[in-house]
């Protein structure tokens, strides 16, 4: 009797049915790639906004400062080379790409200083003032964008084309404070283990490569709860703390599935990347590049919503199952 109940359950959703049903419904509305092409066409063809000149403005008290705290100067020396190599790469405008919900980019924190149009025109931050100003305004605006496209996609996936999609003031607001929640999670667990392999690469090589690998088959209980950690808000309304409530649930009953699910879409979109990434930023070929990452990753958001979607069905028909079981072995 309890074969028979197991063989009538449906099979749980599978990982490449979910990511083809993404590509097909992003393909019937093309339309949905529109703000990650706009992001990076931005990124691309527009300004750059650079903190060089403010680091220079005060470089002389900054070393100051470490001299007073007994920095050496080899080690001074050091550092300000590293910041005069890098900082002219970094754009600010970079902070627009925000996580975990955000609008994907191809250029994120890819140095462009050429263009088909020419060099970029570089806008500089004066200030200290200037520059939280200009922080805090670019993630407030990648939060209402990734919001926005979010919800946009987890619309075009509905099962329920009559449902009203979550608001717009509800999805900006919890997209706000599920971010927040996220980047105290990345310090919380991230700033430890940074400090442990850094311990551990002093001690052996070796030691550390064995504690990456082992951190690294652990992880999979971290990172695919936190990749479904906004579909819940998205998808069904939830409020932030809900919804990684919803995930977590998801991942322990489902981990084997979801951690393939998950590593399918990483290596998908990071494998793409490099091959969009192959023409130079001043030929108009990275335009393909831009089109092609910007259909692919929002076809891969799109299938990640469907597989969350399916795999809750799933796992309600497999819970009513069980119950139903345990019910009838009482009687």
């Amino acid at each position: 009797m309890d074969n028979a109940r197991t063989e009538s359950l449906p099979p749980p959703p599978g990982v490449i049915s979910s990511i083809r049903a993404g590509f097909d419904a992003i393909a019937a509305h093309a339309a949905a790639i529109l703000l990650p092409l706009t992001l990076d066409l931005f990124l691309w063809l527009g300004p750059r906004l650079s903190m060089e000149k403010l680091f220079l403005s005060i470089q002389t008290d900054v070393i100051s400062i470490w001299r007073a705290g007994g920095v050496s100067g080899a080690d001074i020396q050091r550092v300000s080379e590293w910041y005069s190599a890098m900082l002219p790469k970094v754009n600010l405008f970079w902070l627009v790409r925000t996580i975990p919900i955000g609008i994907t980019s191809l250029l994120f924190s890819r140095d462009v200083t050429q263009t088909p149009l020419g060099a970029p025109s570089i806008l500089s931050v004066k200030s200290d003032a200037d520059l939280l100003g200009w922080m805090f305004s670019l993630t407030l605006i990648g939060w209402i964008g990734g919001g926005l496209y979010f919800r946009l996609i987890s619309r075009l996936v509905a099962a329920n084309d009559q449902e009203k999609p979550v608001g717009l003031v509800r999805a900006i607001g919890q997209t706000i404070l599920l971010s927040i929640f996220w980047a105290g999670i990345v310090m919380v667990l991230g700033l430890p283990l940074v400090v442990i392999l850094s311990l551990l690469v002093q001690v052996s090589s070796v030691v550390a490569q064995i504690a990456i690998l082992f951190f690294s088959f652990l992880s999979m209980w971290i990172v695919v709860p936190l990749f479904f950690w906004p579909h819940g808000v998205f998808a069904k309304k939830q409020n932030a703390l809900m919804s990684i409530f919803s995930s977590v649930r998801l991942a322990r009953l489902s981990l084997p599935t979801s951690s393939i699910f998950v590593l399918t879409i990483f290596l998908l979109s990071v494998g793409l990347n490099f091959l969009w990434s192959i023409p130079p930023a001043d030929s108009w070929m990275t335009l393909v590049g831009i089109l092609g990452h910007a259909f692919v990753t929002t076809a891969l958001l799109a299938a990640s919503f469907i597989y969350y979607r399916d795999m809750n069905s799933w796992l309600q028909v497999v819970m009513e199952r069980m119950k139903s079981s345990a019910g009838m072995k009482r009687v």
